[in-house]
């Protein structure tokens, strides 16, 4: 009986977490208008929702578990990629702040830290 309050509970926390989830990517659909999404395994850190707005605008989020991830973007609506490549990959705009952070040490501008 323990076990089972036990398993119940970490299910109510995972769907808690979801609809957390959802919730913000629902918030950035709505503020780039709209967007796409891949789900990448993290290992035992879970897994990340990469998000791509109509805008270009780009982010991510991270959900413990990839089955919590799964269920954060189904229940938000969006499309999601199998992988972050070809014309999904193509919609991220970055600017001169992400460049020069991607460069970094290499050509002198800011340090990742």
């Amino acid at each position: 009986m323990a076990d089972t309050q036990v398993d119940e509970k970490q299910a109510a926390r995972a769907e808690r977490r979801a609809d957390k989830l959802a919730r913000q990517i629902g918030s950035f659909a709505k503020e780039h208008g709209g967007a796409e999404g891949q789900v990448a395994y993290l290992g035992e850190r879970g897994a990340r929702i990469a998000l791509v707005g109509e805008d270009g605008a780009w982010g991510n989020l991270v959900a413990p578990t990839h089955a919590v991830a799964l269920s954060a973007v189904q229940k938000s609506g969006i499309t999601v990629h199998e992988d972050f490549d070809g014309e999904f990959a193509a919609k991220v705009k970055t600017g001169p702040y992400e460049w020069s952070r991607m460069a970094g040490i290499q050509l002198g501008g800011p340090k990742n830290s």
